[in-house]
């Protein structure tokens, strides 16, 4: 009782992961509309600059699967104060950064912090009444895509009014001080996945995400036949297979293949992978068709500033979907709220390709197209925490999300490719290119609304007596301690 009687209230508790959450999801995006301001700053070339994204992508897929599987052998807070520190420190590097190299590598040391994601859903799960869960996975979820657009809407005015430095000093504020908060308030979970983790599992998930994500990212550089890009493709497969058998034959697996291949789990990373095509790609490239010269024929011409804050309405509607979410899920169950929201966010991909000439056009595609992300990503958290165990919860969401990330990689790739395969005599893509890729994210985010017709559903009896069940088992854990 002891362990008990220290425990903090939840929505206390809960506001430090949001934080958490947050910090992590702005520093995805808040360097994309400067990079090059960056590249002047630094002087460097355009291959060098883009770096700087590619290097946190790149140790955020690593470590987000990694320190969730750890935070549910060693514990959720530990390694949440970890992650936050790792944010912290990162941040301060790159605040203080004197060259380009050392920004990258501030930028690998950022991406530790990708385990805030998977440590939040599980301390969430194991700290939270039973029926506030949902709710608060919910809102959570919905930060990952907030997060995003909101670091891209910031962007402008944060480096007009202060230096893009701070782009890299208010995150080192704010997640200091939420780690030494975290030390203070967040209890440990009782709930562990005993075992001793093997290394082989986590150095070949390592590889084969690192081939497969440069492939994506460079490929559109490189070219799609480059030797170098068939080769780490190459690389990823045969990678990707002797992780999965190793992962297979260990006592201790880094990642259960049973739990991988459950049908409530495979199905909804599945619409995980084809949202994250949708989502990250579409926010990577509206800039650009937003500044871009009116005089090309289509595009705006916009600033920076001006770029992000015709990406508010999507920010925003994203933000209030996540509060809503949950109420509307326990009503109509998840698997038709992911459906919905996915289709609703084709067809604002739909609307983006369509109609494009006006700021108020864009805008509001925008904001259809947040509506339903924001609707389907809400509740993907919500079902893969329902169909592991307690002790998995890290580790499945983890996974979860990098499948996300690998899913905007390939989105990003694609659009890349398309927008980029004509070019106008003023050395602007044709407006074409974006025309199909819109096109392009809205089919993949349909494809997404048809896969998760596929998703199990599961009765209100089955999962009140799975609840009971894991209630049972974390008063138990608690008293244990």
């Amino acid at each position: 009782m002891l362990f008990a009687a220290r425990r903090t209230h939840y929505w206390v508790t809960f506001a430090v992961l949001a934080v958490a959450v947050s910090s992590y999801t702005l520093m995805q995006s808040l360097t994309i509309p400067v990079l090059a301001e960056i590249e002047e700053v630094f002087d460097t070339d355009q291959n060098t600059v883009t770096w700087v994204l590619t290097a946190y992508l790149l140790s955020a897929s690593v470590f987000t699967p990694i320190v969730g599987r750890l935070g549910d052998t060693y514990g959720k807070q530990r390694l949440l104060v970890i992650s936050l520190f790792a944010l912290a420190l990162g941040s301060l590097v790159a605040a203080l950064a004197p060259t380009i190299g050392v920004l990258i590598i501030a930028r690998i040391i950022q991406g530790v912090g990708g385990g805030v994601l998977p440590l939040a859903f599980g301390i969430i799960r194991d700290e939270f009444p039973l029926a506030k869960i949902g709710g608060a996975i919910s809102v959570v979820s919905s930060l990952l895509a907030v997060g995003f657009g909101t670091g891209i809407v910031l962007a402008g005015p944060m480096t007009s009014g202060l230096g893009f430095r701070w782009l890299f000093w208010l995150p080192f504020i704010v997640t200091a001080v939420a780690a030494v908060v975290a030390v203070l308030v967040v209890p440990e979970s009782p709930m562990r996945t005993p075992g001793r983790i093997a290394i082989l599992p986590a150095l070949l998930l390592s590889g084969w995400l690192v081939a497969l994500l440069l492939a994506l990212s460079q490929a559109p550089k490189w070219g799609w036949g480059d030797p170098a890009v068939i080769g780490l493709l190459a690389a990823a497969a045969v990678l990707v297979l002797a992780w999965i058998k190793v992962e297979l034959t260990v006592d201790v697996p880094l990642i259960d293949m049973k739990m991988m291949r459950q049908p409530r789990v495979w199905t909804t990373n599945l619409v995980a992978l084809l949202l994250g095509v949708g989502m990250y790609a579409s926010f990577g490239f509206i800039p650009q068709f937003n500044q871009t010269p009116s005089a090309n024929g289509y595009g705006f011409g916009s600033t920076i500033t001006e770029s992000g804050l015709i990406l508010l309405p999507s920010a925003v509607m994203t933000f209030l979907t996540g509060l809503v979410a949950a109420p509307i899920a326990r009503r109509v169950g998840p698997k038709t709220v992911v459906v919905f929201g996915s289709a609703l966010g084709a067809a604002g991909m739909f609307l983006m390709a369509a109609f494009h000439d006006e700021t108020w056009q864009v805008a509001v595609s925008n904001a259809v197209t947040g509506t339903g992300i924001g609707l389907a990503f809400a509740c993907l958290a919500g079902l893969i925490v329902a169909a592991v165990t307690p002790e998995q919860t890290g580790v499945a969401s983890g996974m979860n999300a990098n499948i996300r990330t690998i899913g905007g990689s390939i989105g990003t790739a694609v659009m890349a490719s398309i927008v980029t395969a004509h070019f106008l005599p003023s050395g602007f893509p044709k407006e074409v290119g974006y025309t199909a890729g819109f096109l392009v994210l809205g089919g993949a985010l349909l494809v997404g609304a048809l896969a998760g017709l596929l998703i199990p559903s599961i009765s209100e009896k089955k999962l009140e007596r799975k609840l009971d069940q894991e209630r049972a088992d974390r008063e138990l854990a608690i008293m244990g301690a």
